[in-house]
């Protein structure tokens, strides 16, 4: 816990800005890989990664880099957990009546709830990707989801990177992106209750 703790604190926008900066002869590709594996080791910020690729590499490339990066984390995560329904010791646990009852909801709705809870940079989407994984949403349907719903959220945080300095300047400016981070937050902590309540139902 410590190792993750002293992490966190270290990846600042700044930070992550220095470390792009050192390996610039790299171009788009610590950026794009740090965003791939925030998709394996969620504890990692994905907000401030998004927000420094923006910050280092201007909106739309920033963007693309972030954005292209959590389509790409997310989608293997999806095909290496489908991959390993077929083992006794993960058909073991889908067996559970809370975990079945999730991953029924998630069957009967399909793209729906899948595009909407990765729209909001606070759900936890790395267990979104692998309950998708473990139920019979189709590569297809996901994966539509995936790059429709990462794209409104990639992009929202990436404008407000772009231009970070003048919200930290503008006092109003900032008190409307803390609005619409917390509104945005309120909302993926509801999503992830209802999607809790629908499996214990």
């Amino acid at each position: 816990m410590e190792i993750i703790d002293s992490l966190k604190e270290f990846l600042t926008v700044d930070n992550l800005l220095e470390i792009l900066e050192s390996y610039k002869s790299f171009g788009p590709l610590p950026g794009f890989l740090l965003v791939v594996l925030e998709a394996f080791l969620p504890f990692l910020p994905l907000i401030v990664i998004v927000m420094a690729n923006a910050a280092a590499f201007g909106l739309w490339m920033g963007f693309l880099i972030s954005w292209s990066g959590a389509v790409v984390g997310a989608a293997i995560v999806f095909l290496l957990v489908s991959k390993l329904k077929k083992y006794k010791w993960v058909q073991k646990q889908l067996q559970k009546e809370s975990v079945r009852k999730t991953l029924s909801w998630i069957e009967r709705h399909g793209f729906g709830p899948i595009f909407f809870m990765l729209c909001f940079p606070f759900t936890p989407s790395f267990l979104i990707n692998v309950v998708a994984g473990l139920s019979k949403v189709t590569f297809y349907q996901f994966f539509l989801a995936l790059t429709a719903g990462k794209m409104v959220m990639i992009f929202t945080i990436s404008y407000i990177g772009y231009d970070i300095v003048s919200f930290i300047k503008a006092p109003i400016k900032t008190a409307i992106a803390l609005t619409i981070m917390l509104v945005l937050w309120y909302i993926g902590k509801k999503v992830e209750l209802r999607l809790q309540l629908s499996g214990e139902k």
